[in-house]
């Protein structure tokens, strides 16, 4: 397995200004590389404050010119808000300018704040996805290509700028749809599930869901590819530990909000901060996920890694209103102290720990 860099670009300090969230999460992306972290993503999200990230694949192009080794990748971007050719040129562009170090993931989206707002209706946002699925297989692995479905019509198209990685950049599916999950069973795409504030158990209810799909195509589940989306702090101090369990809170405040329809925006693009009905306790939250000091985490992670088996668990260093410094502290701990302890108790290097087998991309 692997671990990687998850940047939200999340702006909870109203002193903090746009340019600031930006260049840390590029900064964020340059000690993940360092550090020998496998790739580092960036969230699509639009007009609100929980995420400063328009455009994943902006953030990438300009990534790919200040790191050298460590991979790229979207999470996700959200078709639906694109137009096809468009999307597809820039997937292949950025993908050349990496030098092939795109990973493309793509997720169908849940807020209607923000399909609302480019006029695109929520309700058709997975089959909208499926559909432009077909399009990036076909349009990257094919000199040229058309496509009539039900929501997207492309005429006979050329992309003459051609993606490094063939037949295109590998894809991961986020979300917790079977019927997603089941097509990259059948197209040797990476399904990339988050546990939110939930423990590991709930993680492996989740991988149990995404096991059945793969199993009902044919695959074996033991061996299917899974990334997951974890909240973890690694520090020595206490008020840390505090600090962004609440920060982590504070995220799935918003997020609730707006995927339940509820969310009030203030001062343009703030969305004001709400508890939920189902909202857990702080000191439930610390207890659900791995955060302290490396060998708190280590143990917590080494058991997560036995009960759901991911190939690469991607980190929120940073949410809400962590420093940047604690985040990259963080990050140094989980590379110099926690990774060598998990290494030890699976008695071999992470690169050998759950190994997926390769699958054809489509």
């Amino acid at each position: 397995m692997e671990f990687a860099l998850f940047n939200v670009l999340q702006q909870r300090a109203r002193s903090k200004r746009s340019d600031q969230v930006l260049a840390e999460a590029v900064a964020h992306t340059q000690a993940a590389e360092r550090l020998g972290f496998a790739a580092a993503w960036f969230a699509e999200h639009h007009f609100s404050n929980y995420s400063l990230c328009p455009s994943p694949l902006l953030m990438l192009a300009h990534c790919a010119g200040v790191t050298a080794r460590i991979r790229l990748g979207s999470a996700v971007i959200v078709p639906p808000l694109y137009t096809p050719a468009r999307l597809l040129g820039e997937i292949a562009m950025v993908d050349a300018l990496s030098g092939g170090r795109l990973d493309l993931g793509v997720g169908s989206g849940y807020q209607a704040y923000e399909f609302e707002r480019f006029g695109v209706d929520l309700d058709h946002n997975k089959a909208m996805t499926h559909e432009m699925l077909d399009i990036i297989e076909r349009g990257l692995s094919q000199p040229h290509f058309a496509y009539e479905g039900t929501h997207y019509r492309q005429r006979q198209t050329a992309i003459n700028v051609r993606p490094v990685q063939r037949p295109h950049p590998p894809i991961w599916i986020a979300g917790n749809d079977p019927a997603f999950h089941r097509r990259a069973a059948r197209k040797g795409y990476t399904p990339f599930i988050s546990g939110v504030l939930g423990s590991g158990r709930r993680l492996g209810r989740l991988r149990d869901q995404v096991a059945e799909a793969f199993a009902a195509e044919g695959r074996d589940p033991d061996t299917m590819p899974l990334g997951v989306l974890r909240f973890c702090h690694v520090t020595h101090d206490r008020k840390d530990v505090e600090s962004y369990a609440e920060s982590a809170r504070y995220q799935q405040r918003i997020a609730v909000s707006l995927r339940g329809r509820r969310e009030t925006v203030v001062d343009d693009y703030w969305i004001a901060e709400e508890p939920f009905d189902e909202e857990l306790p702080l000191e439930k939250i610390e207890a659900n996920l791995p955060l302290g000091d490396p060998e708190t985490v280590a143990e917590r992670l080494v058991e997560e890694i036995r009960l759901y088996r991911p190939t690469q668990m991607a980190i929120y260093f940073q949410v809400g209103d962590v420093d940047s410094a604690k985040a990259i502290r963080s990050m140094e701990l989980l590379a110099t102290d926690v990774i060598p302890a998990i290494e030890k108790a699976f008695g071999r290097p992470l690169a050998e720990i759950n190994r997926p087998v390769p699958t054809a991309a489509a």
